[in-house]
């Protein structure tokens, strides 16, 4: 029988087990275990539901067999929990490219030919600059169509032709990145393909999107933990503390914290088997 769920943007489609099948392998469960969900989200789905509230119920059985298994399901979810402001995504996606080889500098004023723009992430690596602007969305549902990618072309343009009057300046300026926690419209996609702009997404490019490279460096943001409060989190991402790795290395802010040791010890086990997948 088909069921009609109600996805994030106000969308009716059919209710899929392939797709909540798919979804709960990148959480590491075992296929037993993840048919075992499956058989009992089937039974609670009805016409209508949302698919936050499939999430929610997924999410809950998993935590239930083991908190690591519901922080990795949670990934997606846990991006949208860096907002509101966009910076924690900004700092997010520097990190991420410094684990990557790349030196970063975060919120950089660059000169234009015609005015002067704030960058959201300037990479170096091998003498050549790569500018990266980041589009965060706090709400699910929404994606990124082709204004995006047409309005920082133009910046980088701008950007771009001021850098070529630098007579002494060696390094190259060559790349321009839109990095986004949702996803890039078809249009977009094919304007960004057509200027060679380097567009990074939740699931493009395929197989090394956002959720690709996360998951196979192991780069999880701290927003993951099922074992750390929200106040928690806010003090870490406060403290720039974006990543579960970092707070593996700075394992001080847990005693900032006033967190008790068992429970110390808890959250880090969670921690290590995050960073090394």
């Amino acid at each position: 029988m088909e069921i009609a769920i109600i996805k994030s943007s106000g969308k009716k489609v059919e209710f899929s087990l392939d797709k909540l099948r798919n979804s709960l392998k990148f959480s590491g469960a075992s296929p037993y275990l993840i048919e075992q969900i499956i058989a009992k989200v089937q039974e609670e789905v009805y016409e209508g539901i949302s698919t936050k509230e499939i999430f929610n119920r997924a999410y809950a059985l998993l935590k239930n067999k083991k908190s690591v298994f519901a922080s990795k399901y949670k990934l997606k979810k846990a991006i949208y929990e860096l907002g509101p402001t966009g910076f924690p995504f900004e700092r997010f996606v520097s990190t991420i490219l410094e684990y990557s080889g790349y030196t970063t500098k975060v919120d950089v004023i660059m000169n234009g030919i015609c005015v002067t723009h704030e960058i959201d992430v300037v990479a170096e690596k091998e003498e050549n600059i790569t500018i990266i602007e980041c589009k965060f969305h706090s709400e699910e549902g929404r994606n990124c169509n082709i204004k995006v990618p047409l309005y920082i072309h133009s910046r980088y343009q701008d950007v771009k032709a001021c850098w070529k009057t630098k007579k002494k300046e060696l390094k190259t300026l060559d790349n321009v990145w839109v990095v986004t926690n949702t996803r890039f419209t078809e249009q977009a996609i094919t304007y960004g393909e057509c200027t060679k702009m380097y567009l990074l997404s939740w699931n493009y490019p395929k197989n090394n999107g956002l959720k690709d490279r996360i998951d196979r460096l192991g780069l999880y943001p701290i927003t993951v933990s099922t074992l750390l409060t929200d106040r928690e989190k806010h003090f870490l991402l406060n403290r720039d503390v974006v990543l579960c790795r970092q707070l593996w290395k700075d394992k001080f802010f847990l005693d900032h914290l006033g967190i008790a040791k068992t429970r110390q010890v808890k959250i880090l086990k969670e921690i290590k088997q995050l960073c090394n997948p």
